[in-house]
């Protein structure tokens, strides 16, 4: 068997995506669970009457609202990417397309998943912001704290921060693209956290985990597609 060297020259993606990085992210967020900065962060927006923003049309209807809108109109992007790929980003080839649609619905699909089985509960339900629960850490797993649970991590984040593989998979044919892709989609998850901590639906953390769920989900996507496009280059 020989060895064939490709002719195509290396991918440069704008997103990081060596498992190095994903530790180093991994660990700036056990940092911060262990800080209690949550907490306190709701603390700056939130009192014993509640949140002022929680029912504001910009926070309510313009972010929350109109951010889930947007990440639907984006997925339909994605699969018209994948049904009309002589019109919509031609240079991308099948294996990207098809890449980018199913690493960002197993992004979606990660997240959903922990919360369905995740027991802690919004700020918005603690006994201080004026509902009936009490703060428990998300890291105590199985303990209830009296809420309803089911808000670790933060699904509305995930509108967002489940298309970072975009910029992987924009990265060979549309580098500028894939920057502006990266940008965009962290900026975006950034303003969705922020809004659903004024209105007091999730913590920082929840947030932060949605972000390196996503990242981690679309890093083992990456680790995988470099994997086997080596071992295609050889015959």
């Amino acid at each position: 068997m020989q060895t064939r060297l490709s002719t195509h020259p290396p991918r440069v993606a704008p997103l990081p995506t060596g498992l190095w990085s994903l530790g180093a992210g991994l660990l700036a967020l056990l940092l911060w669970d262990a800080s209690g900065l949550d907490l306190w962060a709701m603390r700056q927006v939130g009192s014993a009457t509640g949140f002022a923003w929680r029912d504001a049309w910009f926070t309510g209807q313009f972010i929350h609202q109109g951010g889930r809108l947007l990440s639907w109109l984006v997925l339909a992007f994605i699969v018209l990417a994948n049904l009309r790929p002589a019109r919509v980003l031609p240079a991308l080839n099948r294996r990207e397309r098809l890449s980018w649609l199913l690493v960002t619905l197993a992004c979606l699909a990660a997240v959903s998943l922990i919360k369905r089985v995740s027991l802690t509960s919004c700020p918005w339900d603690l006994h201080e912001f004026g509902g009936a629960a009490r703060y428990v850490s998300h890291w105590a797993l199985g303990l209830r704290d009296g809420g309803g649970g089911h808000c670790f991590p933060s699904g509305h984040a995930s509108a967002a921060f489940a298309f970072l593989c975009g910029g992987w998979v924009l990265g060979r044919a549309y580098p500028r693209g894939a920057r502006a892709w990266v940008a965009t989609v962290v900026s975006l998850g950034v303003v969705y956290g922020v809004g659903q901590m004024l209105r007091g639906a999730h913590y920082p953390s929840h947030t932060m985990w949605t972000a390196w769920v996503c990242w981690a989900v679309t890093v083992a996507a990456a680790q995988a597609g470099s994997w086997r496009v080596s071992r295609l280059a050889v015959a």
